[in-house]
């Protein structure tokens, strides 16, 4: 049997990086994004590396991209007669209440290219009006004739009863349309958001389709040594799926980068045995947090540039906050930085080529990087032209370009502190209780201080930071997502009928096994319960995981306890509604036990002068060569990214690899 050759491989917005394993090796690497087309990054790298991979897991970007930049399919909406607006109306919620002049995005789907046709069936499942098949017949030749090729199909109440939906979707697809249909893509209630996420599905999934698709021929011509590829994408839920299944439900990628960082990271807190852990990835343009209270939080409610999308997501909060974030003055002269980032193309004047300020650049400027380190083992440090970039922001700051830089360095804090609050504090949780989990990038650079800030007391750098995203994606379970919308209530006194809720949630299971059998995982793939669940006369749900489904007393016991838990009480005389079943099967993705090697970063132990709160000599260490805690002041360096250990802290490696930064 031919031993697989496993790629992990996250395309963010300023560099794509790699984990490669082969004949027991672990390799890293990273090389900068190409922003016009990100597969060309991936492909020029395994050339570039002399990598030649069987098995291919990706992070992709493209998804979000997509959406924020309006760049997908031109799309078509079906839907019954009087609910054309349903995407202009909304929930007529006002995001920003204070704005003289608020504005809204845009439908995806502009009026135009909204159709009605009669058909009508009611909450319970009955047909009160039959589906106009000639008023269909027109609007297909409508659809056609304007040139659209995808179409998104969302009937009232078809996650009761899809039969019109599924003939709608049947006629739309003999014509060769993509067709996204809601009961296949979200069937819910709401139906606002139910209509938002199936449109968006069906402006993505040409786009995904055509990206992944050619992804996989070209990698399999050119850079898998003559073999076939097996193509695999992080989904938002922290699974992955083929290549297939992400461009039929390429809206559950939306958070596929981020994902796959929150689930690597809370791996490596686990490892060095840490169960309750605040995950935080800073790259290039962004910065992502997520809370992990011994497990990984999903969610499902998400919002894309204004728009509800409803798919199963681990719960990330992301905040413009990167190494390559700018530093401007807004109107009334305070500093700002980010969200505008200088990204790949040109990127932060440090690396040869920008010329705005960057965060990166105020940590050249400070000394926190080595100057002869390549960044990301391909970049060359450029302090001088980092310098001039902070000089143009040094006014203000009495000329002085360090002082500059340190205040860009505590703007650029001061907005990831607040995020980290946002998932903490804000929810009734002490950070304090919590250790940080640290990587992307630039992470390792900022984790001492927002530590400080929060008052959590100790900080994890797991082996390999700058490239965890694509280390969590390459060992990420194989999963595939099933639910259904349903309206049972358990009364106070724990009684219900669980009949028909057996039989939804059997008909979920099939579902599932026959949707990851079709990625060749069937045999091993195990399943997993949940149920959205509220009190009677709550307009919100959670999602609550289930040990399963026949008992009406322990599901409604597990929405109490999870109650509880959120929002700190329980509410025994209140009836329990369960509004929908969720089925999840879970196959094993790979777990790589190589060691990880990589190029190292700049060689021998060495004396810099590093400006913290004063300037002081400070050690460079490389971290391959760390063997015992060492004292801050200093500056441990590797070649996907930089760990700063501040006086007052102190560095040490783990048995799992991670290093454990504490305070003295």
């Amino acid at each position: 049997m031919t031993e697989r050759r496993l790629l992990g491989v996250d395309v963010g917005g300023t560099f794509t990086d790699f984990v490669y394993v082969e004949g027991g090796r672990t390799r890293i690497a990273k090389r900068p994004s190409t922003p016009s087309d990100p597969g060309r990054a991936i492909v020029d790298g395994l050339l570039e590396l002399g990598w030649t991979p069987s098995d291919v897991v990706h992070g992709s970007t493209v998804a979000t991209n997509t959406l924020l930049t309006r760049t997908g399919a031109r799309t078509a909406l079906i839907t019954t007669r009087g609910f054309r607006d349903t995407l202009e109306i909304g929930r007529q919620a006002r995001p920003d209440l204070y704005a003289l002049h608020p504005t809204r995005p845009e439908p995806l789907v502009p009026a135009e290219l909204r159709f009605e046709v009669g058909e009508r069936i009611a909450a319970d499942g009955e047909v009160i009006e039959p589906l106009d098949e000639a008023a269909l017949a027109d609007v297909l030749d409508e659809i056609e004739a304007s040139g659209v090729r995808s179409a998104a199909i969302c009937f009232l109440f078809s996650f009761v009863n899809p039969a019109h939906e599924q003939r709608a979707a049947a006629a739309a697809r003999a014509r060769g349309l993509s067709v996204s249909a809601s009961h296949e893509v979200l069937p819910q209630h709401r139906e606002y958001e139910r209509s938002s996420t199936t449109v968006a599905n069906a402006y993505l999934a040409p786009v995904m389709s055509s990206y992944l698709n050619g992804l996989e021929r070209t990698l399999s011509e050119r850079a898998a040594g003559g073999g076939a590829v097996s193509l695999r994408i992080m989904q938002s839920n922290g699974g992955s799926l083929s290549a297939a299944g992400a461009g039929e439900q390429a809206v559950r990628t939306v958070l596929s980068g981020p994902a796959g960082g929150v689930a690597g990271a809370f791996a490596a807190a686990l490892a060095a045995g840490y169960e309750q852990a605040i995950t935080f990835d800073m790259g290039g343009t962004s910065a992502d947090v997520s809370l992990c209270p011994g497990r990984l939080l999903e969610r499902t409610d998400l919002m894309i540039d204004g728009m509800p999308i409803r798919t199963p997501a681990v719960d990330v909060h992301t905040v413009g906050a990167g190494g390559g974030s700018i530093a401007w003055f807004d109107a009334g002269g305070a500093l700002r930085v980010g969200p505008q980032s200088a990204g790949a193309d040109p990127g932060p004047a440090a690396y040869g080529r920008g010329e705005a300020p960057t965060v990166t650049d105020a940590h050249a400027v400070l000394g926190r990087l080595r100057p002869e380190q390549r960044l990301g083992g391909t970049i060359a440090l450029d302090p001088q032209r980092a310098e001039r970039a902070l000089r143009t922001i040094a006014g203000p700051f009495g000329g002085d370009p360090l002082v500059a830089a340190a205040a860009v360095i505590d703007v650029v804090n001061a907005n990831m502190a607040r995020a980290l609050r946002v998932i903490s504090v804000e929810r009734g949780r002490d950070p304090a209780r919590f250790t940080l989990v640290a990587f992307g990038g630039a992470g390792p650079l900022h984790a001492c201080d927002l530590a400080e800030a929060l008052g959590i007391p100790a900080v994890v750098i797991p082996p390999s930071p700058g490239v965890l995203s694509a280390s969590g994606m390459l060992s990420a379970d194989v999963t595939r997502d099933t639910e259904r919308g349903v309206h049972l209530t358990i009364a106070a006194e724990g009684g219900a009928e669980i009949g028909a809720l057996a039989e939804v949630y059997e008909a979920l299971e099939e579902q599932a096994l026959a949707a990851i059998g079709e990625d060749g995982y069937g045999a091993e793939a195990r399943i997993e319960y949940a149920a959205d669940l509220r009190y009677q006369g709550q307009s919100h749900e959670l999602t609550v995981g289930l040990a399963g489904y026949g008992s009406a007393a322990a599901i409604r016991e597990a929405f109490q306890a999870a109650h509880e838990e959120r929002f700190g009480f329980r509410d025994e005389g209140r009836g329990v509604e369960l509004v929908t079943a969720r089925v999840k099967a879970r196959a094993a993705g790979d777990e790589p036990t190589a060691g990880i090697e990589g190029e190292r970063s700049a060689g021998a132990e060495m004396e810099h002068e590093v400006m913290w709160d004063d300037r002081r000599a400070t050690r460079f260490i490389e971290r391959g060569g760390l063997t015992r805690q060492v004292e801050g002041p200093a500056v441990i360096t590797q070649v996907d990214a930089t760990t700063l250990v501040p006086p007052g802290w102190r560095a040490g490696p783990l048995e799992s690899g991670a290093l454990l930064l504490e305070r003295v």
